[in-house]
C-alpha cells in the first residue's frame, strides 16, 4: 500500500481551563477539528500560589490545567499557535505553555491508510 508522508506536527497546549471554550471556538474558526482534550494538574517555573478562602489560607502546589493536542500538517502549525495565544493568555503568570513535536506517521486503523490523509 503506498502513502505519502507530508510534515506533521503535533502540537499540545497547556492552558487555563476557563479558556479551553475560547480557544476551542477560535481554532474551530481556523478549520481545526480533530484534537484531545485532557484536564490536567501541574505548573511550570511560576512559583507556588498562596489562595485564601472564606478566611483559611492554603497553597495551591498543582493547578489544574486543560491539556489540548493536535496533530497538524507543517503549514497549520503557525496559525494553530498564534491563535492559542491570541485567546488563551491573560497575561498573568500560569498562562501555560505551548510544546510542538514532529511526527513521523499516523496511521488510521479502519483503513490503514497512513501519513496527512488520516488527519
Amino acid at each position: 500500500m503506498e502513502y505519502n508522508i507530508c510534515g506533521m506536527k503535533r502540537i499540545e497546549c497547556i492552558i487555563r481551563p476557563f479558556k479551553l471554550d475560547e480557544v476551542k471556538l477560535a481554532l474551530s474558526e481556523l478549520g481545526v477539528v480533530g484534537m484531545t482534550v485532557t484536564d490536567v494538574r501541574g505548573r511550570g517555573s511560576n512559583e507556588e500560589s498562596r489562595e485564601h478562602y472564606r478566611g483559611a489560607g492554603y497553597t495551591i502546589y498543582l493547578p489544574p490545567k486543560v491539556k489540548i493536542e493536535m496533530i497538524v500538517r507543517d503549514e497549520d502549525v503557525e496559525p494553530i499557535v498564534q491563535t492559542v495565544l491570541q485567546y488563551a493568555r491573560t497575561g498573568e503568570p500560569g498562562d501555560g505553555k505551548i510544546f510542538i513535536l514532529p511526527v513521523d506517521d499516523a496511521v488510521r486503523i479502519r483503513t490503514e491508510e497512513r501519513g496527512d490523509v488520516v488527519l
